[in-house]
Formats: structure tokens, sequence, C-alpha cells
């Protein structure tokens, strides 16, 4: 439906923004809602936070503190590492390692060059497939918005 005229005023019906989406108890119950959501979101984010204990002992890693040696290169884990290994939990990869100052063997979280090559070419697939999918909704828009223009012209040649 193209555009009304009464006069020298565009009627009430033909505007982008509906009139009863301006009224001030429309407003504030919009601006509540979005509110109440951004509340319960950065609310539960806030909550989730773990709270550590005032005295909890943690050892670090020999390889965090030292300069180590890798012995084994960087392997996949099997299904028993995976579960009994927290190295393992990180990365799916893991490689051996021994600390040269104290002389002990640790395995290390790793990232292997074959599951970045795999993660990158996911990554270049799933731009290629966004930048397909909005170039169409593009041409399709542009059509859509020429036509329309179009028909207004029409319009106007006509009325006269």
């Amino acid at each position: 439906m193209g555009a009304t005229w009464c006069g020298s005023r565009l009627m009430e019906s033909d505007c982008r923004i509906p009139v009863a989406c301006c009224r001030p108890r429309v407003l504030i119950l919009h601006a509540l809602f979005w509110g109440l959501v951004s509340l319960r979101v950065f609310g539960a984010g806030l909550l989730s936070e773990e709270k550590t204990p005032a005295v909890r002992q943690v050892v670090a890693p020999c390889w965090l503190l030292e300069d180590f040696v890798v012995t084994t290169e960087c392997l996949q884990c099997n299904a028993f590492q995976s579960a009994s290994w927290s190295s393992c939990g990180l990365t799916g990869y893991v490689e051996r390692i021994n600390c040269t100052r104290s002389n002990r063997e640790e395995y290390k979280s790793c990232r292997s060059a074959v599951m970045e090559e795999h993660l990158f070419w996911k990554f270049e697939a799933a731009m290629l497939a966004l930048m397909a999918g909005l170039a169409i909704v593009v041409v399709v828009r542009q059509r859509w918005l020429d036509r329309l223009a179009s028909e207004k012209v029409r319009r106007q040649i006509e009325s006269i």
C-alpha cells in the first residue's frame, strides 16, 4: 500500500513506526521488559561466578614455573586419557614434557596443527556461507525496493 496524501499531510496509517509504539505507557513497558531481561541475563552471570575459598592450596604445574623440554609431540588423547587427565580436557591434545630443574615428567595441553587447520577451514566455510546468504538477502531486498519504487512512480504518473 502506497502513501496516501490528505492535503499536505501524510496519513497516519502509512507511517513506518506505528503511533501506538510511541505512547508513554508502551515505552515504559518496553523499558521495564528489557530492563528485567538484561537484569536476568547479567545477574545470572554475576551469580554464577565461582567463589574461591580463602585458603586453598593449588600446586602449579612445573612447566609454568621453570623451563621444560617436550619429550613427546602433541598427540590426540584417547577416551581413557580424556576422562581421567585434566590436561586432555582443554583441547583434546596433550604432549609429554620434562621440566629441567625438578626433572619431573608431566603432561601439558597443546594445540595440534591438524586441529588448528581444521578449525580454520570450518571458520572459512561458515563465513563463505554467511556471505552468500547475506548477498542473496541484499539482492532480494533491492529487487523488492525497486519494485515498490516502480509502482509508486507508475501511480504518480497515472494520477496526472
